[in-house]
């Protein structure tokens, strides 16, 4: 790994925003759906505040939701949590927005209590958040960006784990699950490197109590390849 590949990361971490054309179920939830379930850039300096109906306990952060099917499941699961779900792809956005909102009901979808959708670059969202306002986060299966010069486009990077230290609180953790040999070799080189979390080894093959599932897992499993599972917990007293 060359020392530029540390430096500095691009702009941004994506492609091409969206994949398959859109059909018009879709283009309604972008347009009529998303505004109303999103995070406000302006409710990021005080994420608790932007949730509705009873207070929230924490707030939780789930970086690249992908098909929104973990996001979902972990936020059923722990009620008392405000979730932010960040992922730019509209493919992925429309996909979790299918599951939360009724056909027809595009422009009078109530939000969820406690779910908010971040539809831009989370690195934008991290920058906006104070100090230590999580409680927990999630990385699953990100794009692992296997070839060598596009390295600086993966998320676990220095400038990036430095970010998002900054936010976790002392003691919370940050769960990071990937099946691709490239992304986990660069997880062990990245974590091994820092002192801002403590990197225990991984569960490799089966997935801990209280993970969710996701597409991207089933997928790795039909195809032969071996999960990770990583939990990273904020150092500090």
């Amino acid at each position: 790994m060359s020392d530029t590949s540390l430096k500095s990361q691009p702009e941004r971490l994506y492609g091409r925003q969206r994949g398959h054309p859109l059909r018009a179920r879709q283009q309604r939830l972008l347009d009529e759906a998303l505004p109303r379930l999103r995070l406000n850039p302006e409710q990021a300096t005080d994420p608790k505040a932007a949730f509705t109906g009873a207070p929230v306990d924490a707030v939780w952060l789930e970086i690249g939701f992908g098909g929104g099917e973990h996001a979902l499941d972990q936020a059923q699961r722990n009620p008392d949590v405000g979730y932010i779900a960040s992922e730019v792809f509209e493919n992925g956005l429309c996909s979790l927005m299918s599951r939360i909102v009724p056909e027809g009901e595009e422009e009078t979808i109530t939000p969820p209590d406690h779910f908010r959708i971040w539809p831009d670059d989370a690195r934008q969202l991290l920058k906006s958040l104070p100090d230590g306002c999580l409680d927990r986060a999630y990385l699953m299966f990100p794009d692992p960006w296997p070839k060598a010069r596009h390295a600086k486009r993966r998320f676990i990077h220095p400038e990036n784990i430095r970010e998002l230290a900054r936010l976790l609180k002392p003691g919370a953790i940050w769960r990071v699950a990937s099946d691709h040999p490239v992304y986990q070799d660069w997880v062990f080189e990245i974590m091994g490197a820092q002192d801002l979390f403590d990197a225990p080894p991984p569960a490799r093959g089966e997935r801990p109590e209280g993970w969710s599932p996701t597409r991207y897992e089933a997928k790795a499993y039909r195809e032969g390849r071996v999960p990770f599972y990583w939990t990273f917990t904020r150092r500090g007293a």
